[in-house]
């Protein structure tokens, strides 16, 4: 067994064990942190497959910026118990069937994944992934819209300081 491996089955078992507490988890403010670390755990995952422009996009864009503000919108909600409504058996009831089909589907998924024995994803061969073909990419054949895309993004950032100047 090799060190990828070895990362691959680490990471997996933290992206398990991280999705499980999200669900388990009774605080909402710890499902979301636990949420940040199943988006690590994928993180990891797209580094293992070389591509590390996805990792990085995973990281800035999910675990930090919208899990962030599901942080900051579940703390500004203020939930207690007292505003959490009952559930009745029928809610409860629908949700073990639910579940009990999302397990049936896995199990299938599973019996599956022996047919597919041999044809694994490569790890760490080839260059799709890589940071340095996307600039190359940017800056050679796409210079005229990355330009562009930039110039939009500058004016939309000089409008925001020019409205929250004035409130």
């Amino acid at each position: 067994m090799n060190i990828t491996q070895i990362l691959f089955f680490l990471l997996s078992a933290m992206a398990i064990f991280s999705a499980i507490m999200v669900l388990v988890s009774r605080n909402p403010v710890h499902s979301v942190l636990w949420l940040i670390a199943v988006f690590f755990a994928i993180s990891g995952h797209y580094i293992l497959l070389n591509a590390q422009f996805l990792a990085i996009v995973n990281l800035i864009v999910y675990a930090g910026a919208i899990m962030v503000l599901f942080l900051f919108v579940i703390m500004l909600m203020n939930l207690n118990k007292d505003t959490e409504p009952k559930k009745n058996i029928w809610m409860k009831l629908a949700g073990v069937v639910s579940g009990g089909c999302f397990l049936m589907v896995l199990i299938s998924l599973v019996r599956q994944a022996a047919d597919m024995q041999g044809k694994a994803a490569q790890t760490g061969v080839g260059d799709i992934g890589l940071i340095k073909n996307l600039g190359k990419a940017l800056f050679s054949d796409f210079v005229v819209p990355f330009e562009i895309s930039s110039v939009l993004f500058l004016s939309a950032m000089v409008g925001a300081v020019v409205i929250g100047k004035k409130a």
